[in-house]
């Protein structure tokens, strides 16, 4: 990985995570044989290039688009929006971060408070460095407090019901983009 095109090299990207997922990243932009990817890693919006031989270039119809004023999620394909969910999301004092990130992993959390599927992506809290062992990154999960739903009740993470959390892990492809506004 370099920090511009034909750069020495910056860092180094493993693939698979250590989860196992493929190394999945959302391209901010192309030209003369190299990719800018969106890294998952602080700060957010962290991008770095990467030769394009590097790299197997995918694309999906598919985006997320969470609206913390109303704690929902729309999802949309082609453009257009099929379908819309409530959410919860970060409270006052850890926020969820706004952007555009991307879907890094499909989990199956152990936990039952993540519910029965968990997202990583490439979004990071702002105000916690660490939580739950990790380093503070924001996942799209289930829940085991249905009640939390639309409210500001995470600790940035973005929050769904069970059966919908459910229904996105069997359509959304990792690297699907979503924003936070």
């Amino acid at each position: 990985m370099s920090a511009e095109p034909d750069g020495p090299a910056t860092g180094r990207l493993t693939n698979p995570q250590s989860s196992g997922a493929p190394l999945v990243f959302r391209v901010v932009d192309q030209r003369d044989g190299w990719v800018r990817v969106q890294l998952a890693q602080r700060p957010n919006g962290s991008t770095g290039w990467v030769p394009d031989t590097a790299v197997s270039l995918s694309t999906t119809d598919y985006a997320i688009v969470v609206t913390e004023a109303t704690n929902t999620l729309d999802l949309y394909r082609a453009g257009d929006v099929v379908d819309s969910y409530p959410v919860a999301t970060g409270t006052g004092g850890t926020p969820t971060p706004t952007g555009r990130f991307a879907l890094t992993e499909l989990l199956a959390p152990t936990n039952s408070g993540y519910g029965p599927y968990a997202y990583g992506t490439t979004a990071f809290s702002d105000v916690l460095n660490s939580f739950g062992g990790g380093a503070g990154q924001i996942g799209l999960h289930g829940t085991d407090d249905a009640s939390s739903i639309g409210a500001d009740a995470s600790h940035g993470c973005i929050r769904m019901r069970n059966a919908d959390i459910s229904a996105l892990a069997g359509r959304l492809p990792l690297g699907t983009p979503f924003q936070v506004r």
